[in-house]
């Protein structure tokens, strides 16, 4: 990571964290669990609500808003309230992605709702969507102008049915054999790249920046997000369990219509027996099978290639935004650490 990106994330988590903590602390003995909960996925308490440290994430999509905000000349910490409402609404949409898929851990340890039972977890998602919105309020006590405030919450509404969209749009793709290309890149679009672009969007508006601006970094941030998720269905299928928390060939297992899935599933000489694989429950005894047609379709070098390709157009994006400057842009450093995750 660029050593000046290490700064600012260094200087701006920590007044992130206690906007976002000051949002989901509530205030009645009464519902204390009910928050305890939130806190809980936040990585902040550990399963009794006692007090603990762990890796909760990366941040992305706040850290993109503050930078996006500082790119285009605005006050950085007149952002915060956006930004953490950027990163409990992406987090309301984990505690539900958890309950949808029935993934029993994330970050090494039980999710929400193996901890606390399918009603309460749906109950503690919906608060957190809620919460989002009330963390957007907060901008009018930050000196934000009334139309940067309607334009950022216009691109957050916006988002919110976005992401639902993908979602939906990612669970029927599950019992289907025939989803093309284009319709894996609008589910994705809506359930990944739809919050990173709006976070670079919410940022610039909040910034100061003009709808023409705004618009070429928003399309920024959706590349990004569709180069992120593609590197991320990789992960999904190859990553290192210990790095990803979740256990190997995990999308295979589900039957995951990711980017290296589809293209094995069209591939003309693996296509055909990668079908007939899927078809029934995919347990473990045939991963290695499923791993090795993979393999023969050159799925996982096909995945890196539209990454790359996406990651090209949101720097060609984000140059139409800030001109010269996108060249030394901290949002290009974001991007580039992006791609250089290791699966």
């Amino acid at each position: 990571m660029r050593e000046d990106l290490q700064q600012f994330m260094q200087q701006w988590l920590p007044p992130l964290e206690t906007e976002m903590r000051a949002v989901l602390a509530g205030s009645e003995e009464a519902t204390t669990a009910h928050y305890g909960m939130m806190q809980y996925h936040m990585g902040w308490v550990d399963a009794n609500f006692a007090p603990s440290v762990l890796n909760a994430g990366k941040r992305l999509r706040p850290i993109l808003c503050l930078l996006a905000c500082a790119e285009v000349g605005g006050q950085t910490s007149s952002a915060l309230p956006a930004a953490a409402a950027i990163e409990i609404l992406h987090n309301f949409s984990l505690v539900h992605d958890d309950i949808e898929d029935g993934d029993e851990a994330r970050r090494h340890r039980a999710t929400v709702w193996k901890l606390w039972g399918v009603p309460l977890a749906i109950n503690v998602g919906d608060g957190m969507f809620a919460l989002a919105f009330a963390a957007m309020q907060r901008l009018s006590t930050c000196g934000v102008p009334p139309p940067a405030v309607l334009a950022a919450l216009d691109v957050f509404t916006r988002t919110t049915i976005a992401l639902t969209e993908g979602q939906y749009l990612d669970m029927s793709f599950e019992q289907r054999t025939d989803v093309s290309v284009d319709e894996y890149l609008r589910m994705i679009g809506g359930k990944t790249a739809a919050l990173v672009g709006a976070s670079v969007a919410i940022g610039a508006y909040i910034g100061g920046a003009g709808p023409e601006q705004a618009k070429y970094l928003q399309r920024f941030g959706q590349e990004i997000g569709l180069a992120f998720q593609i590197q991320d269905d990789v992960l999904g299928i190859w990553g290192d369990p210990g790095v990803t928390g979740k256990a190997a060939g995990n999308d295979v297992l589900r039957k995951k219509k990711s980017l290296p899935m589809l293209h094995t599933l069209n591939h003309p000489s693996a296509g055909a027996e990668f079908a007939t694989l899927l078809t029934g429950d995919v347990d473990a005894g045939k991963l290695p099978a499923a791993l090795a047609l993979l393999d023969a379709a050159d799925a996982r070098a096909f995945a890196v290639s539209a990454a790359e390709a996406h990651y090209a157009a949101g720097m060609a994006a984000l140059e139409q935004a800030l001109g010269q400057k996108a060249a030394s842009s901290q949002l290009r450093a974001v991007a580039e650490w992006l791609l250089q995750r290791n699966a």
